[in-house]
């Protein structure tokens, strides 16, 4: 059933109005519908097999979703489709849920199991998709299956499932407010991620969920400042908001000064201004004025943090963003945190939006013309660009003005009125309304051009628009409160206008005019009361009240004229139909014509109504806005929206800068170069040539091993490497006082050419003794170059034994040794006449002498490492059966008397190199012989492959025997099933191997290491953090507990902190890689890079459980 067709028989169906449908397509069902199973056929489509029809199945069910028909019928057949193998159609399915989950709870409900069972699904779309569904299932009933999978989620391989994790944290919380501990929890470990695609989302459910919570950031700021510039857009935002207001609170402010002396700067502008203070003394001012100065010299220049530095450093490219919210976030960060001369960058950016929507230009036009009020130097080279266009919609155009007109200043005024003359001439009659306001603000704030402005204003009361004339009126009435003596020759021309004017507003305001300034104006006031007296009845109320006012003004200033006028006025209003303007009436009256009955006010009616009244003060309405942040819902409606968090006021006093420090591992801190160069200029304390060393060398070895013991380390064996190493240091020191006072004479160049010797010789005896060993063991394969050498016992048991005479000496010399090493020894008493060969061997004993702290332990680190991955990678000697962990395969009583032990020998298996070696244990504890024991009926997975074991034709009774089978697991822990054959009976068995298991040791250098590291970033990067176990601190005991965990080789490291391992899988040979980097108090961090994310996943799981218990 083709797409084209659903289509065509969609446009039939509904062709005409009156018929009936018959439903071919159900997507098109009728209100009134002849055929009632019409959900048959998707039923159909939906159990068949075809990927095709389920997909579109699912397309015409969401497309009648689409439609608002109700599907909820189909809701057991959709279902079962969670487990199809094709995305799309699971991707519909989940659509499908979300919309019915809510309505159809105990439906719902039933799919709980198939989305957990999504959760673990290898595609991490799928993944994602199910806990996007299971947290939109708003049921009480689910939320702990939800906080678990959100838990699991937050620690999944793949970053996009991290991402909806963040994502389902709001919507856990608005469903169960009581979960908030656990979710921050959550919102924690989230924080820690270094992934750009987690950030922005876990920022966003922190805003949601624990805003509050600021000590959450700290340990995050550096690395949110450096994630942010690839962070994704949306990302950007939210966190640029968030470290807006956590700046606020953990930085001083950066203005602080500059406030100050802008306070003493207003106090001299008073002072000098005033002239009625002549009486004042001066003494009293300059000993003010001595304080002053003394306050500011007591307070300590300004330094900025240098992390409130890195903020305004790494969030400044983002002004270039293509999104314009991103360099609206940036613009207030840096108007609300950046001192005020750098300020000035945002101003381009945001002219640059200027050029984008109306809806765009709407929201930066709000807020520049806030900071245009406290910044106005800011925008003035921008003038030009708030000039209005024809086209600009008005809301635009009137904030265009508002910016015009914080603009303006006695420079740049005689421009913007040039562009106001023209703006009032445009057909926009609510644009020319604002213009109008605009220049009478102008002219309040400027006082060179007040009369201009004036002058201006009057001419357009000739205008022939009326509004125009109206809001002229309006604003000159506001002007003329300032200097109303100087004007009452404007006051007469607007007395004119009230025969014709209409706009009650503009009538109001010249009655009220007239009659606050009667006393210049006094022939025409009354004559303009006795024109209002004839239309009162037909005024609006506005006007109504002022014509009461103004005859109240005037029968107690000239009562003679207008007496009779008021008393009539008053008797209009008396019954007018608006109960304000009777009571206004009734008020008056009392008040101005005295009686018996009225109270002692009447004697203070002049003064009620003649008071001076202060001029209105024409100020922009963006003045206060800057309280809130800017940018924000609550900013752009002046008021405090929902889910609004309040910007911090600065602190007095800078919080403790060093909260926000992070350990940062050694190795990172100085190149692998710059320890080769430690190592080629330290290397005479290694030679035999020479016993003693330089000057300026013995002194910086002393001051390394100082500084190496007085660094607390958290392992104890490190701490007692040091003392040894100190003591090592002065023995040696007491030897050779006499030959380093004479060095101390000696000059450089001649300690660098006998070093460079020294070096020489050691490098030439390396050569040879390097030379001996592949002499004798025939080995081809260098170690550095070849990770897979199936090298023969002999060579192995030679490798083992010099390595272990490289562990004997160090245990030898740090007198306390670990628990580990005395195991070590007990096993090595077979092979102790090789030992004591070697021990008796001429070499020097400086060579391997710990000198410097560094040196010596990185140098013991990389002969370990050397030394274990030979025995890893020897087959015969590197594990005992006692150290494998053994598996029971068959029990003694299921068996009949044969059990089965087996475990995994972590040798080659020579017939086939892509398997697993497992070597089984037969016991027979019956009575009686057991014959013929051999396997039948492999069941395994598609991949994977079995190597029998040769038959044991007879076990006698009591008697053990042991064979080696090889398994191809296909880097997979899915067991291998079969059958365990006697002469008598058979007994179905499965081997399911451990995650490390199905990995062989590859030796890496240090350089190879990180190359390959750097690669397996990402989502192939896994880390955890942990706690040590109590004997799991030391370096012995983490190397033993991995490698028993995982068959991995020991890699070297220059860092005594860190432990490295290297393995390939063994089918695949994928890389896997583990770092396990310790830190104080037993703290310590697992990271596993590895090319197969579910193999990374499984050996996580694994290696903290080692060394967790």
């Amino acid at each position: 059933m083709s797409s084209s067709s659903a289509f065509n028989d969609e446009k039939g169906g509904s062709s005409s109005v009156g018929e009936p449908e018959y439903g071919h397509d159900p997507a098109s069902g009728g209100i009134f519908s002849s055929d009632y199973k019409r959900h048959d056929d998707l039923k159909e489509m939906l159990d068949s097999n075809k990927d095709s029809l389920k997909l579109e199945a699912m397309k015409r069910i969401v497309a009648m979703i689409a439609r608002g028909k109700n599907a909820s019928d189909l809701f057991p057949a959709v279902v079962k489709n969670v487990a199809c193998k094709n995305i799309e159609v699971k991707k519909l399915v989940y659509v499908y849920l979300v919309r019915y989950a809510e309505e159809q709870q105990d439906l719902a409900l039933l799919s709980i199991s198939t989305f957990q069972r999504g959760l673990k699904d290898p595609n991490q779309l799928i993944r994602a998709s199910a806990l996007r569904v299971l947290s939109s299932i708003r049921v009480t009933i689910i939320v702990p299956i939800m906080m678990l999978a959100i838990k699991e989620a937050a620690s999944d391989m793949s970053p996009y499932v991290r991402k909806t994790a963040a994502h389902a944290i709001p919507k856990l919380y608005s469903l169960d407010p009581e979960q908030k501990d656990q979710l921050i929890e959550v919102i924690e470990k989230l924080l820690a991620d270094k992934t750009t695609l987690v950030a922005g989302s876990v920022v966003m459910a922190f805003e949601e969920v624990c805003p509050e919570r600021i000590d959450l950031i700290h340990k995050n700021y550096r690395k949110l400042c450096n994630l942010l510039i690839d962070v994704e857009e949306w990302g950007q935002v939210v966190i640029i908001n968030m470290l807006t207001r956590y700046a606020r609170t953990q930085f001083l402010n950066p203005n602080i000064n500059e406030s100050l002396l802008e306070e003493g700067g207003g106090g001299e502008k008073t002072f000098y201004g005033s002239d009625e203070d002549e009486d004042e003394d001066d003494e009293e001012k300059e000993k003010e004025k001595k304080v002053e100065a003394a306050a500011m010299a007591k307070r300590k220049p300004y330094v900025m943090d240098p992390d409130h530095r890195l903020l305004l450093r790494n969030t400044k490219p983002l002004l270039q963003s293509r999104n314009a919210a991103v360099v609206m976030a940036v613009a207030q960060l840096y108007f609300h945190l950046a001192p005020k001369a750098e300020v000035g960058v945002i101003a381009k950016a945001l002219v640059r939006l200027l050029r984008s929507h109306s809806e765009v230009q709407y929201v930066v036009l709000q807020n520049v013309a806030t900071m245009t009020i406290k910044r106005r130097g800011m925008f003035e080279p921008y003038l030009k660009s708030f000039y209005i266009r024809s086209t600009d919609p008005t809301q635009i155009k009137i904030l265009k003005l508002e910016v015009l007109t914080n603009l303006a200043n006695e420079t740049n005024i005689s421009t913007i009125l040039r562009e106001f003359q023209t703006y009032i001439k445009s057909m926009d009659k609510d644009f020319v309304a604002a213009t109008i306001q605009a220049i009478g603000r102008c002219a309040t704030n400027i006082g060179e051009v007040r009369d201009t402005c004036l002058n201006g204003l009057v001419q357009l009361l000739s205008n022939r628009d009326e509004l125009v004339v109206a809001e002229s009126v309006v604003v000159i009435k506001k002007l003329l409160q300032m200097q109303p003596e100087k004007h009452s020759d404007i006051i007469k021309h607007m007395a004119k206008l009230t025969d014709n004017i209409q706009v009650p507003m503009a009538r109001a305001s010249i009655l009220w005019l007239i009659g606050e300034y009667c006393e210049h104006v006094p022939k025409i006031a009354p004559d303009v009361l006795r024109k209002m007296a004839k239309s009162f009845t037909n005024e609006e109320d506005i006007v109504k009240l002022q014509i009461l006012n103004l005859a109240a003004k005037l029968y107690l200033t000239n009562s003679k004229q207008t007496k009779l006028l008021t008393q009539y006025v008053l008797n209009l209003a008396k019954y007018d139909q608006n109960y304000d303007i009777r009571d206004r009436a009734r008020f008056i009256r009392q008040l101005i014509v005295p009686t018996e009955k009225s109270g002692a006010l009447s004697k203070y009616a002049k003064k009620l109504f003649l008071a001076l009244k202060p001029a209105p003060v024409l100020e922009s309405p963006f003045k206060d806005r800057d309280h809130f942040q800017l940018g924000s819902l609550s900013h752009l409606l002046n008021a405090k929206a929902g889910g609004y968090q309040e910007l911090p006021d600065w602190p007095e006093t800078a919080p403790d800068p060093s909260v926000r420090n992070v350990e940062v591992p050694e190795w990172t801190k100085c190149s692998s170069r710059e320890k080769r160069k430690e190592k080629k200029v330290e290397k005479p304390f290694y030679s035999d040539s020479e016993g003693d060393s330089g000057p300026t060398e013995s002194a910086d070895s002393e001051s390394d091993s100082a500084s190496g013991s007085e660094s607390g380390s958290g392992s104890e064996g490190s701490g007692t490497d040091s003392e040894s190493e100190e003591a090592s240091v002065s023995e040696e020191e007491d030897d050779e006082e006499e030959k380093k006072t004479k060095k101390r004479e000696s000059k450089k160049p001649v300690q660098e050419s006998e070093s460079e010797q020294s070096s020489e010789e050691e490098d030439r005896k390396r050569e040879r003794k390097s030379k001996q060993r592949k002499s004798e063991s025939e080995s081809e394969s260098d170690e550095e170059e070849d990770s897979e050498s199936d090298s023969s016992q002999s060579e192995s048991e030679d490798s083992e034994s010099e390595a272990e005479v490289k562990k004997k000496k160090k245990a030898a010399e740090s007198k306390p040794p670990s628990k580990p090493v005395k195991k070590e020894t007990k096993k090595e008493k077979k092979e102790m006449s090789l030992l004591d060969l070697d021990d008796f061997e001429p070499t020097p004993s400086p060579q391997v002498t710990p000198v410097n702290n560094l040196l010596s332990n990185s140098l013991v680190t990389d002969l370990e490492g050397l030394s274990l991955s030979d025995a890893v990678l020897s087959p015969a000697t590197i594990a005992p059966s006692s150290a494998l962990k053994t598996y029971e395969l068959l029990h003694r009583i299921t068996g009949e008397g044969l059990s089965v032990e087996y475990c995994f020998s972590r040798q080659p298996f020579s017939p086939d190199a892509n398997m697993v070696a497992v070597q089984m244990q037969f016991t027979n504890n019956s009575t009686s012989d057991t014959k013929n024991l051999h396997m039948e009926d492999v069941k395994l997975q598609s991949g994977m492959r079995v190597k029998d074991f040769p038959e044991i034709e007879l076990l006698p009774a009591g008697e053990k025997a042991t064979a080696v089978m090889g398994i191809d697991f296909c880097d997979s822990t899915q067991a291998a099933n079969f059958q365990l054959c006697t002469h008598t009976r058979k007994f179905f068995v499965s081997i399911q191997p451990p995650i490390g298991e199905l990995m062989r040791p590859v030796f890496l250098t240090e350089n190879e290491f990180k190359k390959e590291q750097g690669q397996l970033m990402g989502m192939n990067e896994i880390a955890e953090k942990l706690t040590l176990d109590a004997k799991c601190r030391n370096e012995h005991a983490i190397v033993q507990r991995v490698t028993t965990a995982a068959n991995l080789s020991r890699v070297p490291c220059g860092s005594d902190k860190e432990c490295r391992f290297a393995g390939r899988t063994v089918t695949s040979g994928s890389l896997v890689l583990v770092t396990v980097a310790t830190r104080e108090e037993g703290a310590a961090q697992l990271m596993v890079n590895c090319e197969k994310m579910l193999i990374g996943t499984m050996l996580v799981k694994d290696i903290l459980l080692a060394l967790t218990q």
